[in-house]
């Protein structure tokens, strides 16, 4: 049903575009006959160039997992409450750029920190093409700002790292043996109120063979925290089988590439200057509030266009101070 769905999607697009484009071509011809259309051919012609970017997006969007729903993780660098800050920065954009998309939002695991921001957080972002526009976020992000935390008012650097994989859908083999499991049951952490649980539903679980560990707090249920939990524990072991086999393929094929991980893909400046600029597609904006907003749509887009044409650079800090 949702193959035939996203069929029928296709299609429907298919069908607008060509209507547009006829409709487009008769006003031309009026314009040419002399007719007062430059308000309707410039509406026209805005609405169809929205349509066509849309339909490009989706082009781009190929890949076997893309249409999938993401699981995103977010983990604060090294600094303390500077960088636990930054993490739950990160983590309101994400929801925000979410709910402009209109995709569902589901907290997985969110762990507080001590004085401010997270330790760690784990969403569901469930919805068409989700994880394919994701992945654009995966990898180290930087912050440059005065920090709220510091008395003398200096400058600080924090990172945050964002991991994302694609929700398997059931048929997607992953052979994952109870032996190799470890069960701990906590009391779920929050902020008090009547919604606290008083019983010890929040379920972590280690997968022993890889050190894996993955935990989810959202619901009252242990044996539904369990099951998002293992849900979480089955893409991350799929998402580790599928790089182990990207790694030998690279070494048979002789190909050397640089470990990019703790560098960041993008850095978000705020003081001396606001500036966010993404390091492997060069692109900058300067409206910083727009973006932690939730506005990564031209981010993302500029990601998949630089990676579908094979220009996508390397992670990097070519700005730094």
């Amino acid at each position: 049903m949702q193959r035939r769905r996203r069929v029928e999607d296709d299609l429907a697009l298919l069908t607008s575009l060509r209507r547009r484009a006829d409709d487009l071509a008769v006003l031309m011809e009026w314009s040419a006959a002399g007719e007062d259309v430059t308000a309707d051919l410039a509406r026209g012609l805005d609405e169809f160039q929205r349509e066509v970017e849309a339909a490009e997006t989706k082009k781009m969007l190929g890949g076997e997992h893309d249409r999938a729903n993401a699981i995103v993780t977010i983990h604060p660098g090294a600094g303390g409450t500077e960088s636990q800050d930054w993490a739950e920065m990160l983590l309101r954009m994400y929801l925000k750029w979410s709910e402009r998309r209109g995709l569902k939002r589901d907290i997985i695991d969110y762990q507080p920190g001590d004085e401010a921001g997270i330790k760690s957080a784990t969403i569901l972002l469930v919805g068409d093409f989700a994880y394919g526009l994701m992945l654009a976020e995966a990898g180290v992000h930087r912050l440059v700002r005065i920090s709220p935390f510091d008395q003398a008012a200096r400058r600080h650097t924090s990172f945050a790292s964002v991991f994302v994989w694609p929700e398997l859908a059931d048929d997607v083999d992953v052979e994952i043996e109870d032996k190799d499991l470890r069960v701990d049951t906590y009391r779920s952490s929050g902020a008090g109120g009547q919604h606290v649980n008083v019983t010890d539903s929040a379920v972590r679980i280690t997968h022993l063979p890889t050190g894996i560990v993955v935990s989810c707090q959202n619901e009252r249920s242990q044996h539904k925290n369990r099951a998002s939990a293992m849900k979480v524990l089955r893409s991350r072991l799929y998402d580790m089988k599928l790089k182990e086999q990207q790694a030998r393929l690279e070494q048979l094929g002789g190909e050397k590439r640089d470990i990019a991980f703790g560098s960041q893909i993008r850095s978000y400046v705020l003081q001396p200057y606001q500036m966010i600029k993404d390091h492997r597609t060069k692109m900058q904006v300067g409206d910083v509030n727009r973006v932690l907003d939730g506005d990564l749509d031209e981010f993302i887009k500029t990601y998949l266009m630089k990676k579908a044409s094979g220009t996508l650079g390397a992670p990097g800090g070519d700005d730094e101070e």
